[in-house]
């Protein structure tokens, strides 16, 4: 499904965002109980708000952190507790280091722009989400698979209609995010590592 392509109302649409740097942009899919409806890549902020806003969907996960550590921080205590219980995550830093021109966290300033729009525009519920930790969950812990070969296996368990033969990783991060959605908003999800929402093991 194209960007332009549009999803009819229905009583179940979720969305999920993998967020990129400047040049890379953003992945984004939206899925119903079923199936997904779409996936697109979308260069900037407002292409992707404006992707999400024809789809309706009632919960927007985003694979990026929604806010920086405390100050004089190098990680933030949600992050710490999931790596203790669930998976390895990247650590988000405060605001200082994140604003220092550093290029590695460009993705979670860029980030941050997206959930600053996203606030804004509609009255969608929207999440941070790890599909990391979304892939644990559904399908174990990685172990020796390398990690595009442990998320195909892990999206094919999911059951999804409609998934193309061929995903990129990122493609699979955002259906991932999107399903998490899905499971948030039936009330399937584990909010012990809040503000990181993570689903309920099947």
């Amino acid at each position: 499904m194209s960007s332009s392509q549009t999803t009819p109302a229905s009583d179940g649409v979720w969305a999920g965002v993998d967020v990129g740097g400047r040049r890379k942009g953003f992945d984004a899919a939206v899925v119903s109980r079923r199936a997904l409806l779409g996936h697109a890549r979308l260069k900037t902020v407002d292409a992707t708000v404006e992707w999400l806003r024809g789809h309706r969907p009632e919960v927007v996960a985003v694979d990026s952190p929604c806010e920086p550590a405390a100050d004089g921080e190098t990680s933030r205590e949600s992050e710490r507790h999931l790596a203790r219980d669930v998976c390895g995550i990247r650590w988000t830093p405060d605001r200082e280091r994140l604003d220092s021109g550093d290029p590695y966290y460009e993705w979670i300033v860029h980030g941050l722009k997206l959930y600053d729009q996203l606030a804004t525009t509609e009255s969608w519920e929207v999440i941070e989400v790890f599909p990391t930790a979304s892939w644990t969950r559904w399908t174990g812990p990685r172990g020796s698979l390398d990690r595009a070969a442990w998320s195909r296996e892990a999206l094919d368990r999911l059951g999804l209609e409609a998934v193309p033969s061929k995903t990129s990783q990122d493609t699979r991060d955002a259906i991932a995010a999107a399903v998490t959605a899905r499971e948030h908003g039936l009330g399937r999800s584990d909010l012990a590592f809040a503000p990181i929402v993570v689903p309920i093991a099947r």
